[in-house]
């Protein structure tokens, strides 16, 4: 059954943001960022003890932790998680201590992608 749950809700915030890209015309620079905020906001409101969106992951699996929204919720964590220890001064460091690791992959791949395929811009 958690498989059949990952399926329906990774697919759904999917179609959440072809429906953004389709219906609203976003680019999917702008679906893509919006898509981030959501994961974000939701990861703000308590419930339980934890974010509503680590509640989601709990119920959801790989479905939840998959699509681009876990980012905002990983960035969330982050930030609250180092104002906890550092105070205010905590947050920016926490961002990027939770999400250096996704960050620097994509810098190092895109480099190799750049290297292989030669980009026209």
């Amino acid at each position: 059954m958690q498989f059949i749950w990952a399926f329906l809700i990774g697919g759904a915030i999917c179609v959440i943001g072809q429906i953004l890209m389709d219906v609203l015309r976003l680019t999917p620079a702008h679906t893509m960022s919006t898509l981030v905020v959501a994961g974000a906001l939701v990861e703000a409101i308590p419930y339980k003890d934890k974010g509503l969106y680590d509640q989601f992951i709990e119920f959801a699996g790989a479905g939840a932790t998959v699509p681009i929204t876990s980012f905002g919720n990983s960035l969330v964590n982050g930030a609250l998680s180092s104002l906890k220890e550092d105070g205010p001064v905590g947050i920016i460091g926490g961002i990027f201590e939770v999400t250096s690791a996704g960050i620097s992959a994509a810098i190092i791949f895109s480099f190799l992608a750049a290297l292989v395929f030669r980009p026209q811009g």
